[in-house]
């Protein structure tokens, strides 16, 4: 059985037991979180598809831990214009491992 879910504006396809990493949610470490956006559901070769939301799934999940990602260097340049500007980013993400996949 799988599942895709919507969050953080991005599509996952999960099973239970999966460990994914999304878009940064705002839960500790330790808590469960429901992701109720389900796109699609598939059970045994059975595929139900949400228009756009599959009606009474939800996804449980598992928040393992918060964390950032490594740091991205942004640098901008104008050549011959003596312009140099360096900037870092780092983009805070959720890692959720799934418990369990709930059709209605």
């Amino acid at each position: 059985m799988f599942a895709v879910v919507k969050t953080g504006g991005k599509q996952y396809k999960v099973a239970q037991g999966d460990i994914i990493q999304v878009e940064k949610l705002d839960a500790e470490s330790g808590k469960k979180v429901d992701l109720a956006e389900v796109l699609m559901l598939c059970e045994d070769g059975k595929v139900t598809v949400g228009a756009p939301f599959v009606a009474g799934a939800k996804v449980s999940a598992e928040v393992v831990e918060q964390a950032r990602t490594a740091k991205l260097i942004v640098f901008k340049k104008r050549r011959r214009q003596n312009y140099r500007r360096k900037n870092h980013h780092r983009q805070a993400f959720t890692v959720l491992k799934i418990t369990a996949i709930k059709a209605k």
